[in-house]
């Protein structure tokens, strides 16, 4: 997809701000389109089905985290990258905005070259709640065949027992999106009775060991995300 053809909702009440990113971003390229307050975002998020929406936390009419829930209750928005952008960094902020269906929470002040770095990166998670095109994932050297059970990085190919193989697949199959752990829980273990709390933080350190410590991501609070 062409930059032209990607189009990215900025929601801010302070006009600054919302100029000095709109200028950076469509600096680069993009379609933007902005809203003032949470209700208006909603009308135009309906009908332009943007690809990422910014949004800010603290605005009138209706706030970002309202709104970001609004947001995930239209079908046609079920694959729209959301972050928040706000000067709000405190943890639980964090766990609230991933609460609200948010799939990042980026802290205000940031250079415009690092927010553009940024994008960048959410929009590779666009075809996140996708089906991936194919059972075999290639993802920088990573090569982790569905059909076969198989992880090969490089030349060396990586046995892994099945949950351990599972819980991969399910993480890198969308890299970038913060994977919760009791999503985690049920789509790995399922009904499965045996299964203590420390089981999925077990099952991502002998990941990191055998793929590498800087594929995985804590999110404190919250669960784990691949990066790519």
């Amino acid at each position: 997809m062409k930059k032209k053809d990607i189009c990215i909702l900025l929601v801010d009440d302070e006009p600054d701000i919302i100029e000095i990113i709109r200028y950076n971003l469509s600096s680069e390229g993009y379609r933007i389109i902005t809203a003032e307050n949470g209700k208006e975002a909603l009308k135009i998020a309906k009908s332009e089905k943007p690809h990422l929406i910014i949004l800010d936390v603290m605005m009138p009419e209706m706030d970002g985290m309202e709104t970001c829930i609004q947001l995930r209750k239209i079908p046609g928005l079920k694959d729209t990258v959301i972050t928040f952008l706000t000067a709000r960094g405190e943890d639980y902020s964090q766990m609230a905005g991933y609460d609200a269906g948010a799939d990042d929470y980026i802290t205000k002040p940031i250079k415009p070259k690092v927010l553009t770095s940024k994008v960048k990166a959410l929009l590779r998670r666009f075809k996140d709640n996708k089906k991936p095109d194919s059972d075999i994932l290639q993802l920088s050297g990573l090569i982790i065949n569905r059909d076969e059970y198989k992880v090969t990085i490089g030349e060396e190919e990586i046995i892994l027992p099945r949950k351990e193989f599972e819980l991969l697949y399910l993480l890198a199959s969308h890299p970038g999106r913060v994977y919760k752990r009791d999503e985690i829980m049920e789509r790995i273990w399922g009904n499965d009775v045996v299964v203590g709390g420390r089981t999925i933080d077990v099952h991502i350190r002998k990941l990191r060991e055998k793929i590498g410590d800087d594929r995985f991501q804590t999110i404190k609070g919250v669960g784990y995300k691949f990066v790519s």
